[in-house]
Protein backbone atom coordinates (compact mmCIF):
# COMPACT_ATOMS: atom_id res chain seq x y z
CA UNK A 1 0.00 0.00 0.00
CA UNK A 2 1.40 3.65 -1.23
CA UNK A 3 1.94 5.66 2.31
CA UNK A 4 3.46 8.60 3.15
CA UNK A 5 5.87 8.72 6.34
CA UNK A 6 6.52 11.56 9.22
CA UNK A 7 7.67 11.17 12.50
CA UNK A 8 4.76 12.77 14.47
CA UNK A 9 1.44 13.17 13.39
CA UNK A 10 -0.87 15.70 14.90
CA UNK A 11 -4.65 15.48 14.79
CA UNK A 12 -6.19 18.81 14.85
CA UNK A 13 -4.78 22.17 14.23
CA UNK A 14 -6.21 24.55 16.23
CA UNK A 15 -4.31 25.88 19.08
CA UNK A 16 -3.72 22.90 21.01
CA UNK A 17 -2.18 20.93 17.16
CA UNK A 18 -0.28 24.59 16.58
CA UNK A 19 0.89 24.85 20.03
CA UNK A 20 2.46 21.11 20.52
CA UNK A 21 3.92 21.70 16.56
CA UNK A 22 5.41 24.56 17.23
CA UNK A 23 6.96 23.25 20.98
CA UNK A 24 8.23 20.02 19.29
CA UNK A 25 10.22 21.47 16.05
CA UNK A 26 11.57 24.04 18.71
CA UNK A 27 12.98 21.07 20.82
CA UNK A 28 14.00 19.01 18.44
CA UNK A 29 14.92 20.99 15.04
CA UNK A 30 14.43 18.74 11.99
CA UNK A 31 11.79 16.33 13.68
CA UNK A 32 8.75 16.11 10.94
CA UNK A 33 5.78 17.02 12.19
CA UNK A 34 3.06 16.83 10.03
CA UNK A 35 -0.59 18.72 11.65
CA UNK A 36 -4.10 17.37 9.74
CA UNK A 37 -6.39 20.29 10.13
CA UNK A 38 -10.27 19.30 8.66
CA UNK A 39 -11.40 23.04 8.53
CA UNK A 40 -8.40 25.59 8.07
CA UNK A 41 -10.73 28.31 8.29
CA UNK A 42 -10.90 27.19 12.65
CA UNK A 43 -14.41 29.02 11.84
CA UNK A 44 -16.05 26.07 14.35
CA UNK A 45 -13.00 25.67 16.46
CA UNK A 46 -13.55 26.20 20.10
CA UNK A 47 -10.21 28.08 19.55
CA UNK A 48 -12.03 30.94 17.44
CA UNK A 49 -15.22 30.60 19.21
CA UNK A 50 -13.78 31.22 22.60
CA UNK A 51 -14.16 34.01 24.69
CA UNK A 52 -10.53 34.05 25.38
CA UNK A 53 -9.43 34.95 29.04
CA UNK A 54 -6.94 33.49 31.41
CA UNK A 55 -6.95 33.25 34.77
CA UNK A 56 -5.18 31.78 37.68
CA UNK A 57 -8.14 31.43 39.49
CA UNK A 58 -8.39 27.20 39.98
CA UNK A 59 -9.21 24.59 42.40
CA UNK A 60 -6.30 22.68 41.71
CA UNK A 61 -2.65 23.65 42.12
CA UNK A 62 -1.81 22.19 38.47
CA UNK A 63 -4.38 24.43 36.16
CA UNK A 64 -3.09 27.26 38.32
CA UNK A 65 0.48 26.37 37.58
CA UNK A 66 -0.48 25.70 33.55
CA UNK A 67 -1.96 28.91 33.81
CA UNK A 68 0.96 30.64 35.34
CA UNK A 69 2.78 29.71 32.29
CA UNK A 70 0.62 30.79 29.88
CA UNK A 71 -0.14 34.04 30.66
CA UNK A 72 3.27 35.20 30.97
CA UNK A 73 4.13 33.25 27.59
CA UNK A 74 0.69 35.79 26.19
CA UNK A 75 1.94 38.81 27.64
CA UNK A 76 5.36 38.83 25.64
CA UNK A 77 4.12 36.54 22.59
CA UNK A 78 6.80 37.26 20.35
CA UNK A 79 9.51 37.10 22.88
CA UNK A 80 8.12 33.78 23.71
CA UNK A 81 8.16 32.21 20.56
CA UNK A 82 11.67 33.62 19.65
CA UNK A 83 11.20 34.90 16.51
CA UNK A 84 9.29 37.34 14.26
CA UNK A 85 5.99 36.08 12.63
CA UNK A 86 3.59 39.22 12.65
CA UNK A 87 2.06 39.08 16.01
CA UNK A 88 3.34 41.07 17.75
CA UNK A 89 1.27 41.20 20.70
CA UNK A 90 -1.90 39.60 21.98
CA UNK A 91 -3.14 42.95 23.41
CA UNK A 92 -3.35 40.72 26.93
CA UNK A 93 -6.16 43.35 28.58
CA UNK A 94 -5.26 42.66 32.60
CA UNK A 95 -8.28 43.62 34.07
CA UNK A 96 -8.61 40.67 36.30
CA UNK A 97 -11.49 37.82 37.24
CA UNK A 98 -13.90 38.49 40.23
CA UNK A 99 -15.55 35.42 41.21
CA UNK A 100 -18.59 36.34 43.65
CA UNK A 101 -19.80 34.12 46.78
CA UNK A 102 -23.24 34.24 48.77
CA UNK A 103 -22.16 31.80 51.32
CA UNK A 104 -20.51 31.47 54.52
CA UNK A 105 -19.25 28.58 53.29
CA UNK A 106 -18.11 29.82 49.65
CA UNK A 107 -16.14 32.64 51.33
CA UNK A 108 -14.19 29.89 53.48
CA UNK A 109 -13.28 28.18 50.45
CA UNK A 110 -12.27 31.46 48.66
CA UNK A 111 -9.63 32.02 50.97
CA UNK A 112 -8.08 28.41 50.75
CA UNK A 113 -8.02 28.69 47.63
CA UNK A 114 -6.33 32.10 47.37
CA UNK A 115 -3.99 30.87 49.84
CA UNK A 116 -2.55 27.99 47.58
CA UNK A 117 -2.92 30.15 44.22
CA UNK A 118 -0.97 33.42 46.37
CA UNK A 119 1.55 30.11 47.26
CA UNK A 120 1.92 29.56 43.48
CA UNK A 121 2.79 33.41 42.44
CA UNK A 122 -0.35 34.01 41.94
CA UNK A 123 -1.45 37.30 43.63
CA UNK A 124 -5.14 36.45 44.27
CA UNK A 125 -7.24 38.79 47.47
CA UNK A 126 -10.11 37.77 48.80
CA UNK A 127 -12.54 40.93 49.58
CA UNK A 128 -15.38 41.77 51.99
CA UNK A 129 -18.96 43.30 50.13
CA UNK A 130 -17.34 46.71 51.22
CA UNK A 131 -14.40 46.00 49.57
CA UNK A 132 -16.42 44.99 46.28
CA UNK A 133 -18.37 47.68 46.97
CA UNK A 134 -15.69 50.15 47.11
CA UNK A 135 -13.65 48.78 44.26
CA UNK A 136 -16.71 48.32 41.83
CA UNK A 137 -19.52 50.50 42.70
CA UNK A 138 -21.77 49.51 40.11
CA UNK A 139 -22.00 46.27 42.11
CA UNK A 140 -25.06 45.19 43.98
CA UNK A 141 -23.34 43.48 46.88
CA UNK A 142 -26.28 42.80 48.54
CA UNK A 143 -26.92 38.91 50.03
CA UNK A 144 -22.86 38.75 48.96
CA UNK A 145 -20.45 37.16 51.47
CA UNK A 146 -16.95 37.69 49.45
CA UNK A 147 -15.22 37.79 46.42
CA UNK A 148 -11.87 36.38 45.07
CA UNK A 149 -10.05 38.89 42.72
CA UNK A 150 -7.16 38.37 40.72
CA UNK A 151 -6.04 42.03 39.71
CA UNK A 152 -3.00 41.20 37.51
CA UNK A 153 -1.93 38.34 34.88
CA UNK A 154 -6.13 37.53 34.66
CA UNK A 155 -7.49 38.97 31.84
CA UNK A 156 -8.76 38.18 28.09
CA UNK A 157 -6.21 38.62 24.61
CA UNK A 158 -6.78 38.08 20.98
CA UNK A 159 -7.28 34.13 20.73
CA UNK A 160 -6.59 33.95 16.75
CA UNK A 161 -3.42 35.78 16.93
CA UNK A 162 -2.27 32.97 19.52
CA UNK A 163 -3.20 30.23 17.07
CA UNK A 164 -1.88 32.23 14.16
CA UNK A 165 1.43 32.88 15.93
CA UNK A 166 1.59 28.99 16.90
CA UNK A 167 1.30 28.20 13.57
CA UNK A 168 3.21 30.66 11.83
CA UNK A 169 6.06 29.73 14.34
CA UNK A 170 6.00 25.81 13.81
CA UNK A 171 5.93 25.97 10.01
CA UNK A 172 8.77 28.20 10.06
CA UNK A 173 10.41 25.70 12.00
CA UNK A 174 9.65 23.13 9.49
CA UNK A 175 6.22 21.56 10.83
CA UNK A 176 3.66 21.01 8.05
CA UNK A 177 0.28 21.84 7.91
CA UNK A 178 -2.51 20.39 5.77
CA UNK A 179 -6.05 20.34 5.22
CA UNK A 180 -7.59 16.97 5.48
CA UNK A 181 -9.12 14.66 7.83
CA UNK A 182 -8.66 11.44 9.55
CA UNK A 183 -10.86 8.79 8.84
CA UNK A 184 -9.02 5.94 10.45
CA UNK A 185 -6.39 4.88 12.52
CA UNK A 186 -4.58 1.52 12.15
CA UNK A 187 -3.04 -0.03 15.46
CA UNK A 188 -0.57 -3.37 15.37
CA UNK A 189 0.58 -4.99 18.68
CA UNK A 190 0.17 -2.36 21.19
CA UNK A 191 1.25 0.51 18.79
CA UNK A 192 -0.72 2.91 16.05
CA UNK A 193 0.96 2.63 12.93
CA UNK A 194 -0.93 4.84 9.93
CA UNK A 195 -3.33 6.94 9.72
CA UNK A 196 -5.60 7.24 6.11
CA UNK A 197 -6.80 10.43 5.27
CA UNK A 198 -10.23 11.53 3.45
CA UNK A 199 -8.00 12.85 0.72
CA UNK A 200 -4.47 12.48 1.51
CA UNK A 201 -3.98 8.71 1.65
CA UNK A 202 -2.29 6.55 4.25
CA UNK A 203 0.54 8.44 6.78
CA UNK A 204 2.61 6.33 8.68
CA UNK A 205 3.94 7.74 12.22
CA UNK A 206 6.01 7.21 14.52
CA UNK A 207 4.10 9.17 16.94
CA UNK A 208 0.53 10.36 17.24
CA UNK A 209 -1.38 13.06 19.11
CA UNK A 210 -4.67 13.23 19.71
CA UNK A 211 -5.56 17.60 19.44
CA UNK A 212 -9.00 16.99 17.50
CA UNK A 213 -11.27 18.80 20.46
CA UNK A 214 -14.67 17.87 20.35
CA UNK A 215 -13.99 15.38 17.93
CA UNK A 216 -11.36 13.76 20.58
CA UNK A 217 -14.18 10.59 21.12
CA UNK A 218 -14.45 9.33 17.37
CA UNK A 219 -10.75 9.50 16.61
CA UNK A 220 -10.36 7.60 20.09
CA UNK A 221 -13.28 4.98 18.69
CA UNK A 222 -11.62 4.67 15.53
CA UNK A 223 -9.23 2.69 18.07
CA UNK A 224 -11.59 1.11 19.93
CA UNK A 225 -10.98 3.18 23.07
CA UNK A 226 -13.35 5.06 24.60
CA UNK A 227 -12.89 9.02 25.53
CA UNK A 228 -15.31 11.22 28.01
CA UNK A 229 -15.12 14.11 25.86
CA UNK A 230 -18.65 15.30 23.92
CA UNK A 231 -19.68 18.84 22.55
CA UNK A 232 -21.65 21.19 24.46
CA UNK A 233 -23.31 23.96 23.08
CA UNK A 234 -22.43 27.94 24.46
CA UNK A 235 -24.08 30.61 23.29
CA UNK A 236 -22.23 33.96 23.98
CA UNK A 237 -24.07 37.75 23.61
CA UNK A 238 -23.04 40.54 22.84
CA UNK A 239 -25.01 43.60 24.62
CA UNK A 240 -25.55 47.23 24.78
CA UNK A 241 -26.01 48.22 28.25
CA UNK A 242 -25.63 52.21 28.02
CA UNK A 243 -25.77 52.51 31.81
CA UNK A 244 -23.36 50.12 32.70
CA UNK A 245 -20.30 51.54 30.83
CA UNK A 246 -17.78 50.00 32.63
CA UNK A 247 -14.78 49.28 30.37
CA UNK A 248 -12.13 48.44 33.21
CA UNK A 249 -14.29 45.97 34.65
CA UNK A 250 -12.76 42.55 35.35
CA UNK A 251 -15.08 39.60 34.41
CA UNK A 252 -17.48 38.60 36.92
CA UNK A 253 -18.56 35.04 37.50
CA UNK A 254 -21.71 35.25 39.39
CA UNK A 255 -23.07 31.86 41.85
CA UNK A 256 -26.19 33.06 39.98
CA UNK A 257 -24.94 31.12 36.78
CA UNK A 258 -23.62 33.38 34.87
CA UNK A 259 -20.02 35.79 33.50
CA UNK A 260 -19.52 38.67 32.29
CA UNK A 261 -17.38 41.01 31.18
CA UNK A 262 -16.65 44.63 29.02
CA UNK A 263 -15.63 44.38 25.61
CA UNK A 264 -15.23 46.91 22.80
CA UNK A 265 -17.95 49.69 25.27
CA UNK A 266 -19.92 46.68 25.04
CA UNK A 267 -20.27 43.31 27.45
CA UNK A 268 -19.75 39.63 27.07
CA UNK A 269 -22.10 37.20 28.68
CA UNK A 270 -22.89 33.72 28.88
CA UNK A 271 -24.83 30.73 30.89
CA UNK A 272 -24.58 27.12 31.44
CA UNK A 273 -27.98 25.92 29.77
CA UNK A 274 -30.45 24.69 32.18
CA UNK A 275 -30.58 21.70 29.39
CA UNK A 276 -26.86 21.16 28.97
CA UNK A 277 -25.94 18.18 27.60
CA UNK A 278 -24.00 16.99 24.35
CA UNK A 279 -25.13 18.55 21.47
CA UNK A 280 -24.69 17.96 17.76
CA UNK A 281 -21.59 18.39 15.90
CA UNK A 282 -22.95 20.70 13.51
CA UNK A 283 -25.47 22.51 15.87
CA UNK A 284 -24.15 25.75 16.15
CA UNK A 285 -27.11 27.82 15.74
CA UNK A 286 -27.43 30.49 18.79
CA UNK A 287 -30.26 29.72 21.64
CA UNK A 288 -31.19 33.28 21.55
CA UNK A 289 -33.62 33.11 24.57
CA UNK A 290 -30.90 32.28 26.93
CA UNK A 291 -30.45 36.15 27.08
CA UNK A 292 -34.33 37.08 28.88
CA UNK A 293 -35.28 33.78 29.99
CA UNK A 294 -32.05 33.04 31.74
CA UNK A 295 -29.09 35.73 32.10
CA UNK A 296 -30.75 39.70 32.34
CA UNK A 297 -32.55 39.58 35.43
CA UNK A 298 -29.84 37.74 37.11
CA UNK A 299 -27.49 40.62 35.92
CA UNK A 300 -29.52 43.42 36.76
CA UNK A 301 -30.15 42.10 39.99
CA UNK A 302 -26.53 42.19 40.02
CA UNK A 303 -25.32 45.32 38.12
CA UNK A 304 -28.61 47.48 38.42
CA UNK A 305 -27.20 49.41 35.13
CA UNK A 306 -28.47 46.64 33.39
CA UNK A 307 -31.56 48.47 33.61
CA UNK A 308 -31.76 48.78 29.45
CA UNK A 309 -29.65 46.11 27.52
CA UNK A 310 -29.95 45.06 23.98
CA UNK A 311 -28.34 41.97 22.63
CA UNK A 312 -26.20 43.50 19.38
CA UNK A 313 -25.08 39.69 18.32
CA UNK A 314 -24.60 36.57 19.42
CA UNK A 315 -22.60 33.24 18.32
CA UNK A 316 -22.87 29.54 19.45
CA UNK A 317 -19.19 27.80 20.31
CA UNK A 318 -18.49 24.19 21.94
CA UNK A 319 -16.81 23.31 24.68
CA UNK A 320 -14.65 19.89 24.59
CA UNK A 321 -16.31 19.12 27.85
CA UNK A 322 -14.71 15.90 29.88
CA UNK A 323 -17.85 14.26 31.49
CA UNK A 324 -15.69 12.62 33.89
CA UNK A 325 -13.85 15.96 35.80
CA UNK A 326 -14.03 19.06 33.45
CA UNK A 327 -10.41 18.25 33.43
CA UNK A 328 -8.13 18.10 30.53
CA UNK A 329 -7.13 14.83 29.10
CA UNK A 330 -3.23 14.27 28.87
CA UNK A 331 -0.47 12.07 28.03
CA UNK A 332 0.56 8.78 26.59
CA UNK A 333 -2.51 6.68 26.46
CA UNK A 334 -1.63 3.16 28.50
CA UNK A 335 -3.00 1.10 25.93
CA UNK A 336 -0.73 2.47 23.34
CA UNK A 337 2.56 2.50 23.22
CA UNK A 338 2.64 5.86 20.67
CA UNK A 339 -0.42 7.56 21.05
CA UNK A 340 -0.85 10.81 23.09
CA UNK A 341 -3.57 12.73 24.06
CA UNK A 342 -4.63 16.45 24.65
CA UNK A 343 -7.88 16.44 25.26
CA UNK A 344 -11.06 17.61 26.96
CA UNK A 345 -10.77 21.20 28.13
CA UNK A 346 -14.12 21.89 29.17
CA UNK A 347 -13.88 25.92 28.24
CA UNK A 348 -10.36 26.16 29.80
CA UNK A 349 -8.45 24.68 26.86
CA UNK A 350 -7.24 28.13 25.27
CA UNK A 351 -5.40 29.27 28.02
CA UNK A 352 -3.63 25.99 28.97
CA UNK A 353 -2.41 25.45 25.40
CA UNK A 354 0.99 27.30 25.63
CA UNK A 355 2.12 24.93 28.74
CA UNK A 356 0.27 22.34 27.65
CA UNK A 357 1.89 21.90 24.45
CA UNK A 358 5.03 22.28 25.96
CA UNK A 359 4.56 18.95 28.32
CA UNK A 360 3.08 16.76 25.70
CA UNK A 361 6.51 17.63 23.45
CA UNK A 362 8.01 17.16 26.56
CA UNK A 363 7.39 13.87 27.14
CA UNK A 364 7.06 12.74 23.77
CA UNK A 365 10.72 13.75 23.37
CA UNK A 366 12.20 12.76 26.63
CA UNK A 367 10.15 10.39 28.19
CA UNK A 368 8.92 12.56 30.99
CA UNK A 369 7.11 16.21 31.91
CA UNK A 370 10.72 18.41 32.32
CA UNK A 371 9.21 21.51 33.31
CA UNK A 372 5.81 21.28 35.14
CA UNK A 373 4.53 17.63 36.28
CA UNK A 374 0.67 17.03 34.05
CA UNK A 375 0.61 13.78 35.42
CA UNK A 376 -2.60 14.46 37.61
CA UNK A 377 -4.00 14.87 34.21
CA UNK A 378 -3.45 11.83 33.15
CA UNK A 379 -5.60 9.50 30.63
CA UNK A 380 -5.45 6.55 33.62
CA UNK A 381 -7.55 8.12 36.09
CA UNK A 382 -10.26 8.25 33.40
CA UNK A 383 -9.97 4.56 32.60
CA UNK A 384 -10.32 4.28 36.41
CA UNK A 385 -12.71 6.11 36.43
CA UNK A 386 -11.15 8.33 38.78
CA UNK A 387 -12.35 12.01 38.92
CA UNK A 388 -9.20 14.55 39.38
CA UNK A 389 -12.13 17.60 40.36
CA UNK A 390 -11.84 20.94 38.91
CA UNK A 391 -14.13 23.20 40.99
CA UNK A 392 -13.81 26.98 38.98
CA UNK A 393 -15.63 25.31 35.87
CA UNK A 394 -16.67 28.72 34.17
Amino acid sequence: MDSRATDVLVIGGAVMGASVAFWLTRMQPGLRVTVVEMDPSYARSSTALSAASIRQQFSNPVNVQISRFGVEFIRDFQGALGQEVGVPSLGLKENGYLFLAETAEGAALMEDLAAMQRGLGAETQVLSPSEIAARFPWIETAGLSAASYGARLEGWFDNMGLLAGFRAAARAQGAQFISDRVIGLERVDGRVVAAQLEKGGRVEAASFICAAGTGAAAVLKMLGEDLPVEPRKRTVFVVDAPNARHPGAPMVIDPAGYWMRPEHGQWLTATVPTDDGPCAADDFDPDAGQFEDLIWEKIWNRVPGFDEAKVTRLWAGHYAYNTLDQNAILGLHPHMANFYLMNGFSGHGLQQAPAVGRGIAELLLTGNYQSLDLSPLGVERVLEGRPFLEQAIV
